[in-house]
C-alpha cells in the first residue's frame, strides 16, 4: 500500500469515526454516549477510536483545536506593520464566508446544544480557551521583547481572546435562533466589527459613569 493511499484510508477512517460520534451525540447527548457505541456505529474497534481521538472530548473539539491553532498562527505570521488585533480581526472575519454554507448554521447549533448540555464539554472548552490565551500571551511577549513578568502581553492576550469568545458565543446564539446563510454571515461580521472596534478605540473612556443609556438587546433577524 502506498503512503498516499494509506494516508487517505486513515483520513477516511477518522472522518467515519467523527461522523458516527456526532450523530450519536446529537441524538442522545454527549454524556450518554460511550466510546464503545461510537466504535460500533463506525464499525471499528474501540482501540481504533482512541488511535485517532485520545479522549471522547476530542471527538467534539478536534475542529475547535485546529481553529484555535489557526488563530495563533494568524497572529504569529502576520505581515510586518500589521497589529495583532488586525490579524485576529481578519481571521475571525473569514468566518462569515463559512457561515454562508448551508450546513454551517445547523452544525453550529448542534454543537452549541451539545456543549450547553454537558458540564464535561463546557469545562473542556474553557480549558482549551485558557490554554490558547496563555500561548498567545507567551507569543506576544516574545514578539515585543517583554520581560517574563510584564503584564501587558497577558492583558493583550486576554483582550484579543475576548474578541474571539464574543464572536464564538454570539455566532452560537444566532445559530440557535435559526440564523443561516447570509443572515448568519451578517451576524458574524457585526460581531467581529463591534468587538474589534471597542478595542481599537481603547477602553480609556468606555462606559464612563454617568453616561449610561438604556438600549434594547439586539437579536439577529429571523
Amino acid at each position: 500500500m502506498t503512503s498516499g493511499l494509506r494516508a487517505r484510508k486513515k483520513q477516511q477512517a477518522r472522518r467515519a469515526i467523527a461522523q458516527a460520534a456526532w450523530a450519536l451525540f446529537a441524538e442522545h447527548g454527549f454524556d450518554r454516549v460511550t466510546v464503545a457505541q461510537i466504535a460500533a456505529a463506525a464499525d471499528v474497534a474501540v482501540a481504533t477510536v482512541f488511535n485517532y481521538f485520545p479522549t471522547k472530548e476530542a471527538l467534539v473539539f478536534d475542529g475547535m483545536q485546529a481553529y484555535e491553532d489557526g488563530l495563533l498562527l494568524a497572529v504569529r505570521d502576520r505581515p510586518a506593520g500589521q497589529s495583532a488585533l488586525a490579524a485576529v480581526a481578519g481571521y475571525l472575519a473569514a468566518g462569515s464566508e463559512r457561515a454562508m454554507l448551508p450546513q454551517t448554521g445547523p452544525t453550529i447549533a448542534v454543537a452549541a446544544r451539545m456543549i450547553q448540555g454537558s458540564r464535561t464539554l463546557r469545562l473542556r472548552e474553557q480549558e482549551i480557551l485558557d490554554e490558547k490565551t496563555r500561548d498567545l500571551a507567551v507569543m506576544l511577549g516574545r514578539q515585543t521583547g517583554a520581560s517574563p513578568d510584564d503584564p501587558v502581553p497577558v492583558a493583550a492576550a486576554h483582550a484579543l481572546m475576548g474578541v474571539h469568545r464574543t464572536v464564538l458565543q454570539g455566532t452560537r446564539s444566532a445559530a440557535l435562533a435559526g440564523a443561516t446563510g447570509a443572515k448568519l454571515a451578517a451576524e458574524v461580521t457585526r460581531l467581529v466589527t463591534s468587538a474589534v472596534d471597542v478595542l481599537d478605540r481603547g477602553l480609556g473612556t468606555y462606559a464612563q459613569a454617568g453616561t449610561e443609556r438604556t438600549t434594547e438587546p439586539s437579536h439577529p433577524q429571523q
